[in-house]
């Protein structure tokens, strides 16, 4: 238990948002995350990314937890977030509890909420042991024709705290489609030097919410994220990310962004997954 505490409050990118684990035992986790500015949207609402972070985690540990240091390494073969509220300027907690465990995989629930009590996310994760291997590379991405445009809105975006400080950078912002890039740097690192999963999930919801505004543009909207799937095919390794985005489908309100997110090294998909994304005059 001791090691899955070094985990989540020594790894890089969740020492960096501030992540705390309060309890955790063989089927059930608690974590805790401070509001801290650096971690939030404009308004000081909690950035979504770090929501998906805490189900990522809180999945995670539950499976090291009931499955033990031997069945490693892990990653998160599927994932489905709902935004249920933002947390504005307020700490928030997470229960993670384990619904079911097989030989390999682990079904784990997730619920963010405030201090006050107020849930803001509920998630379940699909947390795969792999047992020693790394399993084979996924398969070559679709990408895109390479143009380059952030247009008025990505310049602005990256400006944003929890953007800013993991470095991330919209390459492209144009016809309903985005180009998203995570560096690997220190703040987005998980203990084993890769990619931390939560960093990757936070690039995907971007990804999709580009995709998004880069079909209506900018203007006096309201938005957000009111749910996320994803499925990372493997563990994401130490080397930049990439995140194309395309909407798929949309009505008045509402946008269904597809995303795929690549490993620059070799062009890869890492992870897939599809953002619902809400803009509203």
């Amino acid at each position: 238990m001791e090691e899955i505490r070094k985990w989540v409050e020594n790894s890089p990118y969740t020492r960096a948002l501030g992540f705390e684990l309060t309890q955790i035992d063989s089927d059930s986790a608690r974590l805790f995350l401070p509001f801290q500015d650096k971690n939030a949207n404009p308004g000081r609402a909690l950035h979504g990314g770090c929501a998906a972070s805490l189900a990522v985690v809180g999945g995670q540990c539950v499976t090291r937890a009931a499955m033990g240091a031997e069945s490693g390494p892990w990653h998160a073969a599927a994932i489905q977030v709902n935004y249920l509220a933002a947390a504005v300027g307020e700490d928030v907690y997470a229960e993670a509890r384990l619904l079911r465990q097989g030989k390999a995989l682990c079904f784990v629930v997730v619920d963010a909420y405030t201090d006050a009590g107020k849930p803001i996310a509920q998630a379940t994760t699909l947390v795969s042991a792999l047992r020693g291997s790394q399993g084979p590379p996924g398969p070559d991405a679709e990408r895109d024709d390479g143009h380059s445009d952030p247009g008025p809105l990505g310049p602005h975006v990256v400006k944003a705290p929890y953007m800013a400080a993991r470095g991330i950078v919209i390459e492209n912002m144009s016809a309903g489609k985005s180009r998203v890039t995570l560096p690997h740097q220190d703040v987005n690192l998980d203990a084993s030097g890769g990619i931390h999963e939560g960093s990757l999930l936070a690039l995907l919801d971007t990804a999709g919410a580009m995709a998004a505004w880069a079909e209506t543009g900018p203007g006096a909207y309201k938005a957000s994220t009111p749910s996320l799937q994803a499925q990372i095919l493997s563990p994401p390794g130490a080397q930049d990310l990439i995140a194309y985005g395309r909407v798929q489908h949309r009505n008045e309100s509402m946008f269904w962004c597809t995303v795929e997110v690549v490993g620059r090294n070799d062009l890869k998909v890492i992870a897939r997954g599809t953002v619902v994304y809400r803009i509203v005059v």
